[in-house]
């Protein structure tokens, strides 16, 4: 699944926000109250695998809900926290959770950090600036040497906005599975078909 979404915009998920998972256009409605800018985005949806994986109930509400607190969706800092790491004071101990960063042997990164790393990898693969700040939610005023409306980008042309950000968020994604590999579930269960 990629998404190029912030923390706040993607923590929140809940699954009546879900659209079409399996069909041919998945997607993700982020309502105005989570959007910086008090409107509604429509975000397509490349994979629909992490989300489905993450729906472990069907009385589960929010896509990614708090081990902790049932009911609820994961803390704004969880995704901070697991690639950095916690400190903790106990008893006048301190004690530190390692994030992923750490784990892994990786410089420290946030999760806004993530954004940029998509869509810088969206311009390396091609995709033009505009179609790539559509995915960000970034206003489009140019494309290429043409201006572009914003009304008509933003408000009266959305069956071109998806097409564009579902081509980007495809590409990413192929990419990424290209980089990583094929995923070890999946490996694991072709085993024992060979």
């Amino acid at each position: 699944m990629v998404l190029i979404a912030s923390s706040h915009e993607l923590l929140g998920a809940r699954r009546d926000e879900l659209f079409d998972l399996d069909g041919d256009n998945p997607r993700f409605d982020v309502p105005l109250k989570r959007v910086k800018k008090r409107r509604v985005i429509q975000q397509p949806l490349s994979d629909v695998e992490i989300i489905k994986e993450a729906l472990a109930s069907a009385d589960q509400q929010f896509v990614f809900e708090s081990p902790m607190y049932k009911g609820q969706p994961i803390h704004r800092k969880a995704m901070a926290d697991a690639l950095r790491g916690t400190k903790h004071e106990i008893n006048k101990d301190k004690t530190k959770t390692a994030g992923l960063c750490e784990l892994l042997g990786l410089k420290p990164f946030t999760p806004h950090d993530l954004r940029r790393t998509a869509a810088t990898l969206a311009g390396d693969l091609g995709f033009d600036d505009a179609a790539i700040a559509k995915c960000l939610d970034h206003a489009v005023t140019k494309k290429g040497d043409t201006v572009v409306p914003t009304v008509t980008g933003k408000v009266y042309n959305h069956s071109k906005r998806m097409k564009e950000k579902r081509a980007v968020l495809d590409g990413v994604a192929a990419e990424l599975l290209r980089i990583i590999g094929e995923p070890v579930a999946r490996s694991r269960s072709l085993e024992g078909h060979g």
